[in-house]
């Protein structure tokens, strides 16, 4: 599949769409639901109720790109449904959601701010 690490945007929709849903409907939802510009450099991340499948919806200058993904056994950790319609994650974070990782329970090492060499 393919990477984005290099993306610094990227929304996933909290709420569950269907996967029926094509390149147009996903466009239109980015759109008029989720106020975003769909023909804009960032990703667009759509999963389903039982959270077993995803798209990825991007532009790339010339056309769109629709990417899918189905889990055979296992789900993707979604964030829980809240205020705002999406979560801003980075391509990194969207490359640790695909292998499985539950970006909630992630905690990154305390940055540290020193002065001196000891």
């Amino acid at each position: 599949m393919i990477r984005p690490a290099d993306i610094s945007r990227v929304h996933l929709c909290r709420e569950p769409v269907d996967m029926h849903k094509s390149i147009d409907g996903l466009a239109a939802l980015v759109s008029h639901v989720l106020q975003f510009d769909p023909f804009s450099t960032e990703l667009f991340v759509f999963v389903n109720r039982q959270r077993n499948k995803l798209k990825i919806l991007a532009w790339d200058k010339s056309g769109f790109i629709l990417l899918y993904k189905r889990l055979e056994r296992e789900r993707f950790h979604w964030p829980k449904l809240g205020a705002e319609a999406t979560v801003t994650i980075t391509g990194q974070q969207l490359n640790w959601l695909l292998d499985g990782y539950n970006l909630n329970a992630m905690r990154p090492h305390a940055a540290l701010q020193h002065r001196a060499i000891a």
